[in-house]
């Protein structure tokens, strides 16, 4: 075999290989392309920043959530009436689908490295008895599976809000009131740095 025919006979191989990766890759479930997609991307990279994006969360963390708006446990004026009409099949194929998907990062906007946010994140705000996000959620933001979810790259937005419900009490779903106790020692100030840092983390 000729070197020449050798490269042409390679490409081809590669390009059924990549062509057999695209027929194998499930589709996305039409649940998450004529529901979930308007608000998340049916990918479940959100392009509005109120709305979090999905992509690569964990499951056991997304299907807790969904169940929870389903059962009220979580309440929102958006979310509670879409999840109440899923079964627990629906549920977990959402979870899976949405925990596959490769998520689109993010940037900070102006906490970077040694910014008020990294401080934070890392080392949390010692004077008022707030721990460092990472011991959680990890250095990078990965999380720790099913006990704490993925941050990196989220929308600041969706994370500020966040914050401001589990510091009034309107979000109550958090495992022996953590992340209330947590957020009620924050003002304002330091919400918005630590959820910038937190969406350029990658």
């Amino acid at each position: 075999m000729s070197f020449r025919s050798f490269i042409v006979l390679s490409a081809c191989l590669a390009m059924a290989l990549s062509v057999q990766a695209a027929e194998e890759k499930p589709a996305a479930p039409k649940i998450a392309t004529q529901v979930c997609a308007a608000c998340h991307g049916a990918d479940g990279n959100s392009a509005v920043p109120m709305y979090p994006k999905l992509a690569g969360q964990f499951k056991p963390y997304t299907a807790k959530q969904l169940t929870e708006f389903k059962s009220g446990a979580r309440k929102s004026p958006v979310m509670s009436p879409i999840a109440a009409t899923l079964s627990p099949e629906d549920i977990s194929t959402l979870s899976t689908h949405f925990s596959a998907q490769e998520q689109k990062p993010g940037k900070a906007k102006a906490n970077g490295p040694g910014s008020q946010g990294a401080k934070i994140y890392q080392a949390g705000i010692p004077g008022l008895n707030v721990p460092a996000c990472a011991s959680c959620h990890g250095p990078a933001g990965a999380g720790i599976p099913v006990q704490f979810p993925r941050l990196a790259g989220q929308h600041a937005e969706y994370t500020i809000s966040q914050l401001k419900l589990f510091r009034s009490g309107e979000r109550a779903n958090d495992p022996s009131k953590m992340m209330r106790m947590i957020a009620s020692r924050m003002s304002d100030q330091d919400i918005a740095a630590v959820a910038d840092y937190i969406q350029g983390l990658r």
